[in-house]
């Protein structure tokens, strides 16, 4: 299936690595004007100059999309150098690995002001233009621990599962104006920051055992192997598509079969 975004806008919060860094990769690859997100100012710059392309059709903006400011300056931004966003996708998040009695007021707050609230203030800055026009693609970054539990990620999953809720009930209120929202919820997948917290637990633990370690993760994934970023942005990009647009409201696991809700 070849799919062509002829020009349409589309804003990645998150997207200076990893699975928000593949997806923009793609969508330029396929005719979208990208404006590249994220909270460090100088990656997104350096993430959008890596993309293909024109200049002029792709951007690098710093945004901190826990605070409603930033977020709506961040779209007045987009706006302003690419025009209105057609597609948003929102993969910018924090992980927190704390067993839950371990954690405390300030560490929750954390990870809901960026993985919660986060999404919240973006949808509320794009959805009224995207409606008025009559078109719009909204797909959120979500996790598999949001609709099974995982220890040591409590209030990242609740999160997430917030995100779910947040997701289903606004595709329900403006389904019929052409915009749809989906979640994306992946598995382990080899990313920039996976990679850092697999180097601090191969020191912490030792070779030997975090190769037992690594090798029991991999037997629980029926298709063999942990995830790649491209595995998730080509899921992504079709949701972003003409071609899924009576897809919405829905929670999309690409996780290699780990979990089968």
């Amino acid at each position: 299936m070849q799919i062509e975004f002829d020009g349409k806008v589309a804003l990645i919060v998150g997207a200076a690595q990893g699975i928000g860094f593949a997806t923009a990769t793609e969508l330029r690859n396929s005719g979208a004007k990208v404006a590249v997100a994220d909270i460090n100012g100088e990656a997104a710059l350096a993430a959008a100059s890596r993309l293909a392309g024109d200049d002029t059709e792709k951007l690098g903006v710093q945004a901190d999309i826990s605070s409603m400011d930033s977020v709506e300056a961040m779209v007045a931004e987009v706006t302003s150098q690419l025009g209105a966003p057609d597609i948003v996708i929102i993969s910018a998040a924090l992980l927190d690995d704390k067993l839950f009695l371990d954690s405390g007021p300030k560490d929750w707050q954390r990870i809901i002001d960026v993985c919660l609230y986060g999404p919240m203030n973006v949808l509320h800055s794009v959805l009224p233009g995207m409606t008025e026009r009559g078109f719009g693609r909204i797909i959120c970054m979500a996790s598999d621990s949001a609709r099974v539990g995982q220890a040591r990620l409590s209030y990242y999953a609740a999160a997430k599962g917030g995100v779910i809720a947040l997701i289903k009930s606004v595709a329900q209120e403006v389904g019929p104006s052409g915009v749809t929202l989906n979640v994306v919820s992946p598995g382990a997948t080899d990313t920039e920051l996976r990679q850092a917290r697999e180097a601090q637990t191969k020191e912490a633990i030792g070779e030997e055992r975090y190769a037992a370690r690594t090798k029991k993760v991999v037997r629980m994934y029926p298709a063999g192997r942990i995830g790649l970023p491209q595995d998730h942005a080509s899921m992504i990009t079709y949701l972003a598509s003409e071609q899924a647009s009576w897809v919405t409201g829905q929670v999309i696991s690409v996780n290699g079969g780990f979990v089968m809700p």
